[in-house]
């Protein structure tokens, strides 16, 4: 059995774990993020390996990162919730504990999870996840392997245009799918409801106080989950834009299994309800051809440590 430790690091917290060669977790911790400090964000992340590494002999260590890395899974090139800039991540951290290193986006090594040991392990060729959050990301397997492009950077699902001329999104483009099927967008969605029709939104608004640009997305989620129109629109209208997204990559690649993961699932069927009617109308024309089944990610937010521990006994 060869154990690895993955490295999940965020805007607000980095997470870590000893995994052994069958997913499983054998032990974690995890810390704040100095985000916006470079070198202290590197010093957490070599501190928490180093305390993880004293117990267990480990092969070589992932880092799952909220950015862009390059092509040779070593630098950062871009990570907009964190100081890193063209940061040579992989080189700093296996010279500090001399071990073999990988360095991957966030969104690839929780897709690479769900593809090995999660919601999509039945497949052996492909899938495609999205991942549902505050926007959207993903990842892309094809063949057995993450797809990353030339520069890799590639499997920007949230990027996708979906409405042209659409939202202004944090990218800089005008209708990215991340502004009509994300959490932000279920909020912006939920608000403005509230705003036109307060009566059919009794039960949000009270979670709010009766302010409907306090509400949030975990609001949103419990006055949904207890009947709320207006609420339940909200995840609708984030389904409906979801589903069609998995459409259009069903075309694309036909995988073999779409995964739908995030903090937005934890709604449950208020978001794949529509989610796979939106999908399924998408695609009538295809009803006489097989398609990828969808599936809620398994994994939760061990994803990105099991993924980044994976991929780094791949080194």
């Amino acid at each position: 059995m060869t154990l690895t430790i993955g490295v999940d690091v965020g805007g607000t917290k980095v997470a870590g774990g000893v995994v052994d060669d069958t997913g499983r977790v054998l032990v974690q911790t995890r810390r704040d993020t100095p985000a916006d400090d470079v070198g202290k964000t590197r010093d957490v992340i070599i501190e928490l390996v180093t305390e993880l590494a004293s117990g267990y002999e480990i092969q070589a260590v992932g880092v799952g990162a909220a950015g862009w890395i390059d092509a040779g899974r070593s630098t950062v090139l871009f990570a907009p919730n964190l100081a890193w800039r063209d940061e040579p991540l992989r080189a700093y951290v296996s010279a500090a504990v001399g071990l073999p290193v990988i360095v991957e986006n966030d969104g690839n090594v929780a897709a690479w999870a769900e593809f090995r040991y999660g919601a999509a392990r039945q497949a052996d060729d492909s899938m495609v996840m999205f991942t549902i959050g505050t926007g959207v990301g993903g990842g892309i397997v094809l063949g057995g392997e993450l797809v990353r492009g030339a520069n890799g950077i590639a499997a920007e699902l949230g990027h996708m245009l979906t409405v042209p001329d659409g939202h202004q999104c944090g990218c800089g483009r005008l209708g990215c799918i991340e502004q009509y099927a994300s959490g932000s967008a279920l909020v912006r969605f939920a608000r403005a409801a509230a705003r036109q029709e307060p009566q059919r939104a009794t039960a949000l608004l009270e979670l709010a106080d009766g302010e409907a640009e306090a509400i949030t997305g975990p609001m949103v989620t419990a006055a949904a989950k207890g009947g709320d129109p207006v609420s339940a629109e909200a995840f609708a209208q984030v389904g409906r834009w979801l589903g069609t997204s998995l459409a259009d990559m069903a075309q694309i690649l036909d995988p073999q299994v779409l995964v739908v993961g995030g903090g937005v699932i934890d709604a449950g069927e208020l978001l794949m309800g529509p989610t796979r009617r939106s999908f399924a109308e998408a695609l009538a024309q295809r009803s006489r051809l097989p398609v990828a089944d969808i599936r809620p990610a398994e994994l939760g937010n061990s994803a990105g440590v099991i993924g980044a521990a994976d991929l780094a006994r791949r080194i």
